[in-house]
């Protein structure tokens, strides 16, 4: 079945549908060339539109211990060619059967390369993902369909649970967290209880935490100001690590301001160059929102890390409190591990040791 692809601006992109489902979305494109399955089951792409533009997706499969969260919260899928048979030792199945599995809607065999064009000319934007015979009454009334807001309560873990350990204890508070973000802080060795983006701060200090750990989530920071509220009643009372989401939400509880970027950063080959020692790491990212570098001047906090393609804060850190955050996913799944130095020095504020030693 034919279908297409129609941005706000007018613009239409067309191609074959994989399925009957229909999308609306903001429209916004992922540069890495691994990781589809993360990417889709990554809650940060909550009610988006994804164009992929490396050309060739689902040559590797798909397999359940690649998922980042219960299920996929993306709205839309735009590649160019869909790989109908995967090659892969780990491979449990077809990434076709998994989209349909998830009802998400798919469009393939797109010139992704004069989408991704038309989004960094533009910036990111309203899209709907249609059959090619759709009335101009159903266009429209798709269109006319709001991007949702509430997008964290969407994801977050409907309750608490724990991830046991001998280790530290660390209270994470879900936003929309990545699987890989919880295996990388369970590794380190931590006790982890993870509970809900609503969770009230006397709540979290109940737990005799250790620490507390904010993290990636879908959305603009500002659209939930009761959590940030919270996040101010946390900060110096233990030490804070914020990746992400996080990493505004900390910004903004600090007064700090965030701003929405032209059309953001997503895809596992970020530059991002570490000011403590001028080191250039390659990062994983996925955000459409950064905080404002200006804001940051009369505050206590210090820019550690910047984005080498366009200068934008990528972390900071207090210059008193044991609270540090970065915007990009230290986490190497998909994506290189120049970063996984980042939970060691989690590590070293909760226990005061080296890891290692």
């Amino acid at each position: 079945m034919k279908g297409k692809l129609i941005l706000e601006d007018g613009s239409v992109f067309t191609g074959d549908l994989l399925n009957e489902y229909k999308a609306t979305g903001e429209v916004v494109f992922n540069t890495g060339m691994t990781g589809y399955q993360e990417i889709l089951t990554d809650p940060s792409y909550c009610s988006q539109i994804v164009t992929l533009t490396f050309p060739l997706i689902g040559n590797y499969g798909v397999a359940d211990k690649f998922m980042q969260s219960r299920e996929s919260f993306v709205n839309g899928f735009i590649i160019g060619e869909l790989c109908d048979e995967g090659s892969n030792w780990q491979k449990e199945n077809e990434l076709a059967k998994f989209l349909n599995d998830q009802k998400i809607p798919c469009l393939y065999n797109v010139d992704t390369r004069a989408v991704t064009r038309t989004i960094r000319s533009q910036g990111c934007m309203k899209g709907i993902i249609v059959s090619e015979d759709a009335s101009q009454e159903e266009i429209d009334k798709l269109m006319a369909v709001p991007i949702k807001l509430d997008v964290v309560a969407e994801v977050t873990t409907p309750e608490t649970y724990v991830m046991d350990n001998d280790g530290p204890h660390v209270v994470v508070m879900d936003f929309g967290i990545k699987q890989n973000i919880l295996n990388s802080l369970h590794n380190l060795g931590c006790k982890l209880t993870v509970v809900p983006a609503d969770t009230k701060a006397d709540e979290i200090m109940a737990m005799n935490p250790d620490g507390i750990f904010l993290s990636n989530g879908p959305g603009d920071p500002k659209d939930v100001p009761e959590v940030i509220e919270e996040v101010k009643k946390l900060i110096g009372k233990k030490p804070m690590f914020g990746i992400c989401l996080g990493h505004q939400l900390i910004s903004l509880a600090l007064g700090a301001n965030t701003y929405k970027l032209k059309f953001g950063h997503r895809g596992s080959n970020q530059p991002v160059k570490n000011l403590l020692n001028g080191r250039v790491h390659i990062s994983s990212q996925n955000h459409g929102y950064a905080v404002e570098e200006a804001s940051l001047k009369e505050l206590p906090l210090e820019i550690t890390h910047i984005n080498v393609n366009d200068g934008t804060v990528e972390g900071m850190r207090h210059t008193s409190l044991p609270l540090f955050s970065v915007q990009y996913h230290p986490e190497a799944s998909p994506g290189p591990d120049d970063n996984m130095y980042l939970f060691d020095q989690f590590w070293t504020l909760l226990t005061g040791e080296t890891k290692g030693e």
